[in-house]
């Protein structure tokens, strides 16, 4: 009788440990696999919307134009010299942001105005 007590408390252990175990995996995944997964998601439709005339910002901080777009590489014009033109890695941009249309926004805003008065 005492053997088959033992083991009936072994199972019960073993279950409580599996349970454990299962709950420890899930909490990884949602807090740490899933969220790193979004994000390279978001970086990866980040650089494949990326165009020739977008501002960028690369991973080491610098500033620059998209000129020219491979495959795996661009190639970004920094600062005012023409003639600073790097070829990088797409994987070097951390930010992309469009050009906006400065010049057609404010326009449409004075006729809104103007129409208002």
């Amino acid at each position: 009788m005492l053997v088959a007590s033992g083991s009936a408390a072994g199972a019960a252990g073993m279950g409580s440990m599996l349970i454990w175990l299962v709950a420890m995996v899930a909490m990884f995944y949602f807090l740490l696999i899933r969220p790193q997964k979004k994000e390279q998601k978001k970086m990866q439709a980040m650089l494949s919307e990326m165009a020739v005339g977008d501002a960028v910002v690369t991973s080491g901080g610098f500033y620059g134009i998209v000129i020219d777009i491979t495959e795996d590489d661009v190639i970004v014009e920094f600062g005012n010299n023409k003639n600073c033109r790097i070829p990088m890695r797409k994987t070097a941009i951390a930010e992309v942001e469009k050009p906006e249309l400065v010049s057609s926004e404010p326009k449409e805003e004075k006729k809104k105005e103007e129409k208002k008065k």
